[in-house]
């Protein structure tokens, strides 16, 4: 399992913790400190489209009009810290963010 996300961000580090209190073998990669490749986004992007950009962040509210409207995976090439977290991947299986749905998913009853 991988954990793409940053290590300042809250969701990340829950997710993070409750994955290996479960068991899990989790990585963990910062995609600012080691941005994602082109195959890497590319591969995000088809899963999740524009919802990997996270639009609530006070980062994506100072970008000037023209990042804003630039499409995701050029944006996320330029700014890995606008990407939503955090991404788990597991096997085969992406998952955005650590709401409940994810959770349930992902760690045992």
């Amino acid at each position: 399992m991988i954990i793409y996300g940053l290590n300042t961000c809250a969701n990340t580090q829950k997710a993070r913790k409750a994955l290996e209190a479960a068991g899990n073998d989790v990585s963990f990669r910062d995609v600012r400190a080691e941005p994602l490749s082109e195959v890497e986004l590319a591969a995000l992007i088809a899963e999740f489209g524009d919802l990997l950009v996270d639009r609530k962040s006070n980062d994506w509210r100072a970008l000037s009009d023209l990042l804003k409207y630039s499409e995701a995976e050029d944006l996320l090439a330029v700014k890995p810290k606008l990407m939503a977290r955090p991404v788990i991947k597991d096997g085969d299986a992406y998952y955005l963010g650590w709401d409940e749905a994810v959770q349930k998913t992902l760690l045992p009853s």
